[in-house]
């Protein structure tokens, strides 16, 4: 099956969102003394908020359109959508909760190595499910990547379940995120927002929580719900458009290279030679799998 060829506008939409991501530690680390499901909690409840608010004031009209396709469906196609978008919601809520625990739990390697597995698990969902196509050179730089995996998951040898789980979740989720056509992308981020929200509110009100009060607390959701949530979904979710999840798949690549960095830089965790060997096998990997996207933009005319 051959794909439409991506412009610029869709290439740095799928290089944001790991640009972005890999710097989300930040934020969590300062939540860290809240529990996982806590901040998953009001992660959804202000991410899907600040969407409410933009759809309903500037996105009414494609909300109309987006509700009059879907009536148009022929039934079964309608149960179909209806499943991705439950499925796709069940996979984000899962990689998102996850996620928040290894990065307060357990460690920011993990954190790293996860999103260094995803990308593979992306391009052969994509091969094999969604029958995307993948040249001798992709399929030299998936074998690269997993050299590097490999590097980097043998001093980290019990940290890798978890690490696959969180990979496992966010590749199903691109995969099926490719296979959701003819509905706008932000409105299906508010749908999708709005039923994890809805999935995880009987647990939230049976817990009983406490309200929290401090301010640090609020400042870092809502720059976790705007910043590493609504914006680098969407920009996503728009590069799926065009790019194949294996592409976009990749270029998670760029996670784990920033949130390594921000872990020796910013946290002090110390860099052994082994990681740094593994990282620079990774960006081989990388440019390698990319290498086609790359040459078309260095000769994109003006």
């Amino acid at each position: 099956m051959s794909q439409p060829k991506p412009n610029l506008s869709y290439t740095i939409a799928a290089i944001l969102p790991p640009i972005v991501w890999g710097f989300f530690a930040i934020p969590l680390r300062n939540l860290s003394a809240y529990s996982a499901d806590t901040i998953l909690y009001y992660r959804l409840f202000m991410s899907l908020l600040l969407t409410g608010v933009v759809i309903l004031l500037f996105r009414r009209k494609s909300l109309r359109a987006d509700r009059s396709m879907i009536r148009a469906l022929p039934p079964g196609q309608r149960k179909q959508l209806f499943f991705l978008i439950t499925a796709s919601t069940l996979l984000l809520t899962v990689n998102w909760l996850s996620f928040i625990y290894v990065v307060n739990a357990v460690s920011l390697q993990a954190a790293a190595f996860a999103y260094m597995v995803c990308p593979i698990i992306t391009a052969l969902f994509g091969y094999f499910l969604l029958g995307e196509e993948i040249s001798p050179r992709k399929w030299l730089a998936i074998a690269v990547s997993m050299i590097s995996v490999l590097i980097l998951a043998w001093g980290f040898l019990l940290e890798v379940a978890w690490s696959v789980g969180v990979a496992l979740s966010f590749a199903l989720y691109l995969v099926i995120q490719r296979k959701i056509s003819g509905i706008d992308k932000f409105n299906l981020l508010g749908v999708q927002l709005l039923l994890a929200s809805l999935l995880v509110l009987p647990v939230f009100i049976g817990q009983e929580p406490t309200f929290p009060t401090d301010t640090g607390f609020w400042a870092n959701i809502i720059l976790v719900s705007l910043l590493f949530t609504v914006v680098p979904l969407y920009l996503n979710l728009y590069a799926l458009i065009r790019m194949p999840s294996s592409t976009v798949g990749i270029l998670i690549y760029i996670n784990p290279i920033v949130a390594f960095l921000v872990a020796f830089l910013y946290f002090g965790d110390q860099a052994s030679l082994l990681q740094v060997a593994s990282y620079l096998v990774l960006l081989i990997a990388v440019v390698l799998f990319n290498w086609g996207n790359l040459s078309r933009l260095r000769k994109r005319p003006r």
